[in-house]
């Protein structure tokens, strides 16, 4: 209710509200026309008093709220309810948005009557932005996980598809049924593909971090980038004679970079140019890139294709998420070499402009190295173990747990199966004692990890494998130095190197 005037506490509240800048605080008359407007309304507004007085408060309304008819419905309710608060966009002078905090109170004299409506507008932009982007990392932590274990399952899957394909082509004598083999092979190989993608975005794929030379990693994959975007696409590569290596996977930075120049050929639907440059960076504050302090190399693909607008942009790394039409893309692309640089310690930035075209950055951190490591044995080659070897295979899953029998009594090794890491371990204990334990890691109640301790401590010497698809094991957990860890899905030639490599840590029987 407005009492009877008092000039001197008028006054005080006249110098109390322009001395407020912070919030918008202003007055309507009973139609919505504005009566009054403190120094907080003129900086967060951008009107002056002059310009503002007398026009409908619906002004900071959008178009389609004020079509929508929301600036009378907040009097509406105000007036009946004694109160309006709620949060939305509103507009600036300039046509900027803001994310507002709005309050309206109605005004009423000793009699009761409505003579208008107090106005209270806050800037949450900041706020909001916050509480999005904790929500966003809830969310991509919560698909993380999902995609995680979907990429475990898949991966098991995966491995008994290989394997059995694997022995059924060698073991096959016509060529028409060995053609048709091969081509479920290279289906299920595109299938590891994808699962190396979810890991990746998950961050629990596995990786071989190593020192790699940028302009060699480059050259040796440009026909293929040349064959893989055709004729129409130009590709041009600039880098300082003095860039020092990086720290990454080699494998998957090639997948990665990939990945990025068939996204920058598909932006450019008449053709173009594709850069790619490379210069060294100095972080000296994490808040410019959200990266450590440090030296890093910046790996930049650019295009000059359609660009991204704002919206586009900012989804553009998400899982699943992608503008190509359908059966063109997973949406996994970016997420994948997102994944890529989180786990070698660099970051993916993207950067683009509608019409102008996108540039995606590889921040890379710097080698301590001065000179690359020798090239890796090429997963085909076979390092075959000792024969006549007996071999303890540990997994719950009976399709894996087959076909890893399987692929070892292919190579000639007798084999005793357990289905749990308890079964394993009476196993041991009755006296059977195998060369080699080949276990599965994500088991119920005793995991792999767990397992290999519990074996090492009443056998000290007996070779141990780990099959895994996950880069990082759980927290908490500890794998011994001298495990051999076997990436699933694997071959049979990486389970003979795996056996061949444990056989060389242990004493194999």
């Amino acid at each position: 209710m407005i009492q009877e005037s008092d000039p001197t506490v008028e006054q005080r509240y006249r110098l109390l509200i322009e001395a407020i800048t912070d919030y918008a605080i202003y007055m309507l008359d009973p139609a919505g026309n504005i009566t009054s407007w403190n120094p907080g309304a003129e900086r967060l507004k951008g009107y002056t008093e002059k310009e503002i007085i007398g026009r409908h408060f619906s002004t900071f309304y959008s178009e389609e709220d004020r079509n929508s008819g929301l600036p009378a419905e907040a009097l509406r309710i105000a007036q009946e309810d004694g109160r309006f608060e709620r949060e939305g966009w509103r507009l600036r002078k300039d046509g900027s948005r803001f994310w507002a905090n709005v309050i309206v109170d109605p005004i009423r004299d000793s009699a009761g009557d409505l003579i208008g409506f107090a106005k209270i507008t806050r800037d949450i932009s900041e706020k909001r932005a916050a509480q999005e982007a904790i929500f966003q990392a809830q969310k991509m932590e919560a698909v993380g996980q999902l995609t995680g274990g979907l990429a475990h399952d898949f991966n098991n899957l995966l491995t008994a598809i290989l394997g059995s394909l694997e022995i059924a082509k060698k073991r096959s004598v016509n060529p028409d049924v060995a053609e048709l083999i091969e081509n479920a092979m290279q289906g299920a190989r595109r299938g590891a593909t994808l699962t190396q993608r979810l890991l990746a975005f998950a961050r629990r794929q596995e990786l071989k971090i190593e020192s790699v030379r940028i302009p060699d990693l480059i050259g040796g994959m440009e026909d293929l980038m040349r064959r893989t975007i055709g004729p129409e696409i130009v590709i041009d590569t600039t880098f300082p004679s003095d860039l020092p290596l990086v720290l990454t996977d080699t494998n998957q930075l090639e997948n990665a970079l990939l990945n990025l120049v068939v996204n920058a050929r598909d932006s450019m639907s008449s053709g173009g140019q594709i850069t790619i440059s490379a210069e060294r960076r100095n972080v000296t504050d994490e808040k410019v890139v959200s990266l450590a302090a440090g030296s890093y190399v910046c790996l930049a693909v650019a295009d000059q294709g359609e660009g991204m607008d704002a919206e586009t942009l900012a989804s553009a790394s998400q899982p699943f998420f992608t503008t190509k039409g359908v059966g063109k893309g997973t949406g996994l692309g970016l997420a994948m070499v997102q994944g890529l640089m989180a786990q070698s310690g660099g970051k993916l930035v993207l950067k683009s402009t509608p019409g102008v075209g996108t540039t995606a950055e590889l921040w890379l951190p710097v080698s301590v190295e001065t000179s690359t490591q020798p090239a890796s044995t090429p997963e085909t080659a076979f390092d075959p173990p000792p024969a006549a070897m007996t071999v303890l295979v540990v997994d719950d899953d009976a399709l894996v747990l087959m076909n890893t029998v399987l692929l070892l009594e292919d190579l000639g090794m007798e084999t005793i199966q357990a289905s749990s890491a308890e079964e394993a371990l009476a196993s041991l204990a009755s006296g059977q004692l195998p060369a080699v334990v080949i276990t599965d890691h994500a088991m119920p109640q005793i995991t792999g990890a767990q397992l290999c301790q519990r074996i090492r401590e009443r056998h000290p010497t007996l070779p141990l494998v780990l099959a895994t698809g996950y880069a990082e094991l759980p927290e908490g957990t500890q794998l011994l130095s001298d495990v051999v860890r076997l990436s699933k899905p694997f071959t049979q030639a990486q389970l003979s190197r795996a056996l061949s490599e444990a056989c060389q840590a242990g004493r194999c029987f």
